[in-house]
């Protein structure tokens, strides 16, 4: 009787490697597969505490040849850029504050990399994501988060629809990380201790002025404002702000100022009080959900609106391609461009783009 075949996304690190050796154990045919997503030929610096990077490609290998498993590496480079690239640097043009880490998991470990499990005759693809997947009495596959509040990455694969985590496995997802590290220390992994990947990878010298420079964004000096559009300083360049940001703007005054917008078409940025940096609605655009829509036209929910976001109590009114977003209780820094997502307890329900966000609840 053959085993059962399944692609394990392999970034070099210690939670995708420990996913494969779990699967092995429990008796899949485990092939590895990182993905090639950047030139980082000419990066001299420690990319320690990245991902994706030529050292990780070579941790990868090395687990890879530990476990006895096949192992290759796909050249996405151009379904990257397209990607994910492109929109991150469209979405700073506009003044927004991107989140490429989710376009990454949407376009690329689970829709490239499903492609991939078809040509090559394999079930499904797993990674080392602190998630869980579940499936209902209903016979739909559901989305949670995962038990290590800390880890929890399940506000990064709100995308995913029912279909998609059918054929997708999370063998460290309802974990603990001490256990996931170890388990890889007990298998003489060699990267059971290696630093977490916390940066963006193609950012390669700390500088998201630089890269976007690079890019053909020009930084101009600009204006910034109040709410009335009243004259405060000048600004060294858009790039350089996000919303709810305090420090590093070089504004005298008597109170403390925060960036509360960022207006990409004028060139200003909007300064005003600490409270004047908390929204009561967004307006959240590209919706998806993992059962496919909506609970309702209308319903309740938590809110995350960052990453590591606490959750708000909010009421979501569902209208054409945008939802509404109603927080109990006015929430700090709702910034343009990040995810806003949508939970049931812990459950993930969905979630979209944060187009702007306000006071106003009418």
């Amino acid at each position: 009787m053959s085993k059962r075949r399944i692609l394990a996304a392999m970034s070099g690190g210690v939670d995708s490697s420990v996913a494969a050796l779990l699967l092995q154990r429990d008796g899949w045919e485990v092939i590895g597969v990182s993905m090639d997503l950047y030139d980082y030929s000419n990066v001299t610096r420690d990319r320690e505490g990245t991902c994706c990077s030529l050292d990780d490609l070579y941790d990868a290998r090395r687990v890879c040849d530990t476990l006895g498993i096949p192992y290759y590496v796909l050249n996405l480079r151009d379904e990257f850029r397209r990607e994910v690239i492109d929109p991150f640097v469209r979405e700073y043009r506009a003044g927004r504050t991107p989140n490429p880490c989710i376009l990454c998991n949407e376009h690329l470990k689970f829709r490239a990399l499903l492609r991939k499990a078809d040509e090559l005759g394999a079930e499904g693809v797993a990674t080392g994501h602190y998630a869980v997947i579940r499936t209902g009495p209903d016979g739909r596959c559901r989305l949670f988060a995962s038990p290590d509040v800390g880890k929890d990455q399940s506000y990064f694969l709100y995308s995913l629809d029912s279909d998609r985590l059918r054929r997708i496995r999370f063998p460290v997802g309802a974990m603990m990380k001490e256990q996931v590290r170890q388990i890889a220390l007990g298998a003489g992994m060699p990267v059971y201790e290696k630093r977490e990947s916390q940066d963006i990878c193609f950012v390669t010298d700390d500088s998201y002025t630089r890269f976007l420079e690079s890019r053909g964004i020009s930084e101009d000096r600009g204006r910034f404002v109040d709410r009335e559009g009243n004259f405060l300083g000048n600004h060294k360049g858009i790039l350089g702000y996000t919303v709810g940001q305090r420090k590093g703007l070089g504004i005298a005054s008597r109170e403390p100022l925060y960036v509360v917008a960022i207006d990409a078409e004028k060139n200003e940025i909007v300064l005003g009080s600490d409270g004047e940096t908390f929204s009561g609605v967004a307006a959240v655009a590209a919706p998806t959900f993992v059962a496919g829509s909506p609970p309702g036209e209308e319903f309740r929910a938590t809110a995350r609106v960052r990453y590591h976001h606490p959750g708000a109590a909010c009421t979501v009114r569902a209208t054409g391609d945008l939802l509404e977003v109603s927080f109990d209780k006015p929430q700090r820094s709702v910034t343009p461009g990040q995810a806003l997502v949508l939970y049931d307890g812990d459950e993930v329900l969905g979630g979209g783009w944060i187009r702007c966000a306000g006071d106003s609840r009418s």
